[in-house]
């Protein structure tokens, strides 16, 4: 696949991402519609949350990156993968099987861990019962991550980006149905059919999200069958990198975990000395799910694409031709990035306060000052999942934990000595600062990873190509910035006002300065070859 055919292919895939994204919003529009935003949407939450966390936590690393070059690889083989992808294919479902049933069987103590206040009441029953119907999900999310790398691996990449347009519409409609049918649900009155709905409604929708893909992988060539001959030198590879991907997922977790608890600390001590804003855990989930729209849409999607070419480099051991597809791919994704980081960084507050207009003023400029504290992270997290995409393609797991974990451990110090040394009301922006930085040490170790095998990123190179868009994009949004304060129509206008007048000026200075990654864009968008 050449560079243009890439980014062609990730334009593709990012339109995806922004229907699964739009359809996915008004799912949660009319989630809360049915069941508001008190207890009872808590329950479902819950309980449709866990099978992600376990899914993630378990197996989702390894489907998702870690099985991908050893995909790519096994298609050189003389049955073309068929043999190897059986194998993977089998052990993994068996493995998502008991996985699903073992989590239906102790869905009562995953409920205790995660919600123990529920403990003994109706709220318990009904986060239990939903959680049952719910947990079957990590099955077809697992076989739809599998299915979908399958796909990729033999360069197709846009079902797997549109296929959760599927899941979201079906689950469009099933909240439409309950809300015209039972609009008055509420935890007094939910009734077992209720629930039954509800949960096996949701998880229907993974199960065709997932199942769509099975044409997709058929037409592409590849034969599937079950095969449990695993005692297979790829396949006890595929475990051992799977455990790394595991240690990995744990790290994250466990740094995350002691982010919600200081935020969520923070919160009860704010109320404590009075203050009624916002403060906590929920800003700084909110910020960060407005951080990471551009990072899903553009990065992910170029990534994706990316990973089988990186894959087949290495086996070709063409080095030179994996550092200068990364360095594309970072400069390119620069053009993007960069301007929703200086976005962020000099317009959080008024992209919140469009965003969430139905909370009160000061809770959404608090949310749009932990958003500009997080905003320059966006670069190091973009710039690092390439990076680590690249120690995948050398199946280098083992480097990655150890990388993460001087990270999170630098992390968790920052974080403690945050806690303790700033006001309880401005500790959730110091989180926020703390991720930045967090995520840029990150993307300094994954450098000096990725050197060690051959591969000769321009690091300085791209440091002063980076600086240069951060410069040309603040003079192009200088001009509307100045008049911030004497713009009629309220935000939401001033806001359309920024992104379109600095998009023009940012757009025409790459051109007039011949930034020579916009010509390679406007070949991409033609669909003309290099």
């Amino acid at each position: 696949m050449s560079d243009s055919q890439l980014f062609k292919t990730s334009s593709i895939m990012a339109l995806g991402t922004i229907a699964s994204r739009v359809t996915g919003l008004i799912r949660n529009l009319m989630l809360a519609a049915l069941l508001g935003t008190a207890i009872l949407g808590d329950t479902y939450n819950v309980a449709n949350t866990m099978p992600n966390i376990l899914y993630n936590l378990l197996i989702g690393g390894a489907l998702t990156a870690v099985f991908v070059p050893q995909i790519v690889r096994s298609l050189r083989d003389s049955d073309q993968g068929s043999a190897f992808i059986s194998r993977l294919f089998t052990v993994t479902v068996t493995f998502l099987f008991a996985l699903t049933a073992l989590g239906i069987l102790l869905a009562p103590k995953l409920v205790n861990i995660y919600a123990p206040e529920y403990a003994g009441s109706k709220e318990f029953d009904v986060t239990v019962t939903l959680m049952r119907y719910c947990l079957p999900q990590i099955f077809f999310l697992g076989l739809f991550a599998l299915l979908g790398q399958i796909a990729n691996a033999k360069d197709r990449f846009g079902p797997m980006m549109w296929a959760p347009v599927v899941n979201n519409l079906m689950a469009i409609a099933l909240f439409y149905f309950l809300l015209v049918s039972r609009n008055d649900i509420s935890l007094a009155n939910i009734s077992s059919e209720d629930l039954l709905w509800l949960g096996l409604g949701t998880t229907a929708g993974y199960l065709a999200q997932a199942f769509v893909l099975f044409p997709v992988v058929i037409k592409s060539g590849v034969k599937l069958s079950f095969r449990f001959d695993w005692a297979n030198s790829q396949i006890i590879k595929s475990f051992k990198l799977a455990g790394w991907s595991f240690a990995y997922a744990m790290i994250s977790q466990l740094s995350y975990l002691v982010t919600i608890n200081i935020a969520t600390s923070a919160a009860v001590k704010s109320a404590a000395d009075g203050i009624t804003t916002g403060v906590g855990y929920t800003p700084y989930a909110n910020a960060y799910l407005i951080l990471i729209l551009p990072h899903s849409i553009i990065t992910v999607s170029i990534v994706t694409a990316l990973l089988p070419k990186l894959s087949n480099l290495v086996i070709d051991k063409k080095y030179k031709d994996v550092s200068d597809s990364m360095s594309l791919t970072m400069r390119l994704m620069g053009i993007f990035i960069i301007p929703a980081a200086v976005l962020f960084l000099f317009f959080g507050e008024v992209i919140a306060k469009v965003l969430y207009f139905g909370i009160p003023v000061d809770d959404a400029n608090y949310l749009g000052l932990t958003l500009s504290a997080f905003a320059l992270g966006l670069i190091p997290v973009s710039i690092n999942l390439v990076l680590l995409r690249g120690l995948n393609a050398f199946e280098n797991l083992k480097s990655q934990v150890i990388g993460n974990l001087i990270m999170n451990v630098i992390s968790v110090v920052l974080s403690l000595i945050a806690a303790v040394y700033l006001e309880p009301k401005w500790v959730t922006v110091g989180l926020a600062a703390i991720f930045t930085v967090h995520y840029f040490i990150g993307a300094g170790i994954s450098f000096l990873l990725i050197k060690k095998h051959g591969v000769q990123i321009p690091v300085l190179s791209l440091a002063a190509f980076y600086l240069k868009l951060i410069f040309i994009f603040v003079v192009a949004v200088l001009p509307v910035w100045f008049f911030r304060y004497s713009t009629p129509g309220g935000n939401l206008i001033y806001l359309l006002l920024v992104l379109s007048t600095s998009a023009i000026i940012y757009l025409l200075l790459l051109k007039a300065l011949k930034i020579t990654e916009v010509t390679t864009l406007i070949k991409v968008i033609k669909g003309r070859r290099e």
